[in-house]
């Protein structure tokens, strides 16, 4: 794709001038209109090293309202972010809506670099790079517009640039180790490199190949390119429906709520005496977890007063309080609601070694968003899809995810509603929302039988916790959680 692309005569510098001062002027109307509109613009700017990407960028901004966009400089990862998942760096600095990222490097520049290192297997490289679309796509068909630029020059130009960079006191620090070996195997880098884009070349986030023999000539591609690129999203914004992708993941079996008995019981007896051994041994997995850097996301659903919070405790009761933190999930902040319904998440993701709970998740796209009319059909449509993906990033990246469904029947929780209503040290917990949850009962229950069978994929099933005794419910929670652990610990010993 590199070595095929033919470049585009440069124009004379007269004409140059003309349509970049045209340019940079339409660009910043556009970014008005971005921002009136709320599109979310991310442009990733990638190339050779000395290439001009950081001049380039240094111009195109020039001429932008700075109160609407950001730029990113990603290097190497810092040590707390080799500690998250592959993508964590990026996904958690996506644009708001209304505004730009501009990110000075991307995800490929590192995955490139440790793959021509020897850091990533063949197979271990064919898998980011199907990350790598995925996270592209998806936020394409959130409705973020993705621009992404390769800047491209030959390794003689190359080498002169960075000789004319190190011999100079002021620019010599912009050389690094990372661009002199890049110049030094330029054969090897643009096979990689070339095969990359071939296969990142997205329909929904194509490559574009800027001509960086010189400054001007690169700002104008770029800018031309940009404006082009926002008039077509904005066109399109109001008027197109991301399709509905084919669930590629095997799935597992899940029974139905209605044909889950709920007439398990524990006495008290019974409880104290499991709740002691689990917790301990639960204490003793922790430990182990956090010296062999293993992260464990527990994710909590259910019912309205199903007993999600005390089940929480429980678990939590037997981990040490520096390795583990709850999330309780609400209704999204604005800067929330302006970003990807996965950013939020993506944010509270545990580093190795340390355990997330989310009380109450992800799934609120295909729930209460669903029922609620929060985001158009065509979105929960497509976010089963898309929740199976991030789940295959967390269990790729090694972490333990256990999703727990607290199941409840009506009967019980109109009990448990009117106890906390009739109870002053309680009331705080009933609103009235539940009761408008509750009135639509059997649409909630059609939607999470439909979620279940969706989402219960081999990689990350779904266990249904029976709790109309909550101290069974508590019990074999910890049960599956410790077996889950010692099975992940014992496939790394």
């Amino acid at each position: 794709m590199l070595k095929e692309w033919v470049k585009e005569d440069r124009p004379s510098d007269e004409e140059i001038d003309l349509r970049l001062d045209k340019a940079r002027k339409e660009l910043a109307i556009r970014q008005m209109k971005v921002k009136e509109m709320g599109l979310p613009v991310l442009v990733v700017f990638d190339g050779w090293g000395a290439a001009g990407k950081g001049s380039v960028l240094g111009r195109i901004i020039k001429n932008m309202d700075p109160r609407f966009f950001k730029v990113e400089t990603l290097s190497a990862p810092t040590t707390d972010e080799t500690r998250r998942p592959f993508l964590y760096r990026y996904f958690i600095r996506i644009p708001a809506a209304g505004k730009f990222s501009f990110f000075d490097g991307s995800w490929m520049g590192e995955v490139t670099s440790h793959y021509l290192h020897g850091e990533l297997s063949e197979q271990e490289y064919k898998n980011q790079l199907t990350s790598i679309k995925r996270f592209e796509r998806t936020l394409n068909d959130n409705g973020y517009l993705v621009v992404k630029f390769f800047f491209h020059i030959n390794e003689k130009k190359q080498k002169k640039r960075l000789k004319e960079l190190e011999n100079d006191a002021y620019t010599k620090w912009r050389v690094s180790d990372k661009d002199k070996w890049q110049n030094k195997h330029y054969d090897k880098c643009l096979d990689v490199y070339d095969e990359y884009l071939e296969t990142t070349n997205q329909f929904v986030a194509p490559w574009y190949f800027v001509d960086s023999s010189d400054k001007k000539w690169s700002e104008l591609q770029v800018t031309e390119i940009l404006i082009s690129s926002i008039d077509t999203a904005l066109r399109n914004q109001q008027h197109t429906s991301a399709p509905l992708l084919q669930n590629t993941f095997p799935l597992k079996q899940v029974p139905h709520l209605s044909e889950i008995s709920l007439d398990k019981t524990l006495t008290d007896e019974e409880y104290k005496k499991e709740l002691d051994i689990l917790q301990d041994k639960l204490k003793k997995l922790h430990n182990e977890l956090y010296h062999k850097k293993i992260p464990v996301i527990i994710a909590y659903e259910g019912w309205d007063a199903a007993g999600k919070g005390g089940n929480i405790k429980r678990i939590a009761g037997a981990l040490d309080p520096r390795g583990y933190e709850v999330h309780p999930i609400a209704s999204p902040e604005p800067a929330e609601k302006a970003r990807h319904y996965l950013w939020r998440f993506w944010k509270r993701l545990p580093k190795d070694g340390h355990i997330a709970i989310f009380d109450r998740t992800w799934y609120g796209r295909v729930m209460v968003e669903r029922l609620e009319g929060f985001c158009s059909e065509n979105d929960w449509q497509r976010a089963y899809n898309e929740i199976n993906e991030f789940e295959k990033e967390l269990v790729d990246w090694n972490a333990v995810l256990i999703k727990f469904w607290v199941q409840i029947d009506k009967d019980t929780q109109l009990a448990r509603f009117t106890d906390r209503q009739n109870t002053p040290e309680k009331q705080w917990k009933i609103t009235d929302e539940d009761w408008r949850n509750r009135e639509k009962w059997d649409q909630y229950e059609e939607a999470i039988d439909e979620m279940i069978q969706k989402t219960s994929t081999k990689f990350a099933p779904w266990y249904v916790l029976e709790s109309n005794d909550k101290k069974y419910a508590r019990i074999k929670a910890l049960k599956i959680v410790i077996k889950q652990l010692e099975k992940k610990l014992d496939q790394v010993k």
